[in-house]
């Protein structure tokens, strides 16, 4: 059977049947599990009913267990479907907005899709593969919202959107050839295309790598990028009449705070001051959104480099927007030195962070051994220019 053909099995009765019987499997039992199962069907169907078990335990983190125990997958999907956290902050935001319908460009197994219908909203969800849009079809019916979701197999730069009150779209920026693409062009479709179909919508949103260059964004959308607790998900461009051009926007999950600033009232790059007491972590959709002078001045603090996004302060602050640590020791870049301080200090948890620096936090930690029952963070980082290490605690 095809990939195609091997899915299709898996929603008949005996498919369904196999697959709740596979559930819970322990890899290390597969191959036991299987060996058992192939005595009473067939060896596809039972090969397809495990892949799909894995597939589910590895959804878990995207999805939560009560949905991804009953939803669908393919290799592709679980690795680039949005986080069920992220997706349901960007469906609450079309629902703020008053949206009603959306289509899904590049919808994938459709996790957007079914965060939109849970949101009131009727989906037009549209993908080429034949494969994704039948594993797609099968998870809004395995959720209830079949009636709110059609799915469409078909090439989007094809699609009529025109009916629609919103355009959602999700390049595939990874290739199974060359693996994570950083070309936007080399985008699937482009993101030229992405843009222009998402600038003819009442409102569009377009889902883009975090790491993108501000010179690549259009000077007319807003800019978005998420965190879901503290690594960075995603960015999305904003078009439409009611979306300030230029404006950029931090949003972090799970908390719901967010940075929002128009050109008008961005601050300018935070001064460089002696190193205080505390180190402040930016969050990363914060670095990402170049917002780290809106924190630095929340927090009455500086830059300790200027090309670092450190942020340093004499005075503790509680703050949604950074990590905070009480800083202990200040070292000029010496191993050997680092190592005596933390064997007089009797650390043996280490945690490295590196920001400005070449060397490699397990490479650190190979060479001063640490040991003891005591923890501390290191920072591998630049003050004023000069390579520096810092030693500190999380407040």
């Amino acid at each position: 059977m095809n990939d195609l053909a091997s899915f299709s099995a898996l929603l008949t009765s005996e498919g369904r049947a196999l697959l709740d019987a596979v559930r819970d499997t322990d890899p290390a039992d597969e191959l036991a599990v299987a060996t058992r199962l192939r005595r009473e069907h067939p060896a596809e169907l039972v090969s397809a009913a495990l892949g799909q078990a894995r597939l589910r335990q590895r959804a878990v983190a995207k999805f939560g267990a009560a949905d991804a125990g009953r939803m669908f997958f393919t290799p592709n999907g679980v690795e680039q479907s949005t986080r069920a956290s992220v997706a349901t902050h960007r469906a609450e935001c079309f629902q703020a907005l008053g949206v009603r319908s959306v289509a899904d460009l590049c919808c994938g197994i459709g996790g957007d899709a079914i965060a939109l219908a849970r949101a009131g909203i009727r989906v037009l969800a549209v993908d080429r593969d034949p494969l994704t849009c039948a594993v797609a079809r099968a998870n809004a019916d395995a959720l209830g919202l079949a009636d709110l979701i059609e799915v469409r197999e078909a090439d989007v730069t094809e699609v009529d959107t025109a009916g629609y009150e919103a355009v959602f779209v999700d390049p595939a920026r990874r290739s199974s050839r060359r693996g994570r693409i950083f070309d936007p062009e080399a985008y699937s479709p482009p993101l030229s295309w992405a843009v222009s179909a998402a600038r003819t919508a009442p409102l569009g949103v377009l889902k883009i790598a975090p790491g993108i260059p501000h010179e690549a964004i259009p000077a007319e959308a807003t800019a978005e990028w998420v965190s879901d607790g503290g690594d960075v998900k995603e960015a999305m461009l904003w078009f439409g009449p009611n979306v300030t051009p230029g404006a950029r926007r931090a949003t972090l999950l799970p908390a719901q705070a967010g940075i929002y600033v128009t050109p008008a009232t961005m601050l300018p790059d935070p001064e460089v001051r002696p190193l205080g007491r505390y180190l402040y972590e930016p969050d990363g959709a914060v670095i990402r959104a170049h917002l780290v002078a809106e924190v630095a001045e929340d927090l009455d603090g500086g830059l300790i480099d200027p090309t670092i996004a450190y942020v340093t302060a004499d005075e503790p602050h509680v703050t949604p927007y950074a990590t905070a640590y009480e800083i202990t020791d200040q070292l000029p870049f010496n191993v050997k030195k680092l190592k005596a301080l933390l064997r007089e200090r009797e650390v043996g948890i280490l945690t490295v962070k590196k920001r400005g620096s070449a060397v490699e936090p397990e490479e650190l930690r190979r060479k001063v051994k640490p040991q003891g029952p005591r923890s501390a963070t290191v920072f591998l980082t630049r003050v004023a220019g000069a390579p520096t290490m810092l030693v500190g605690r999380p407040v």
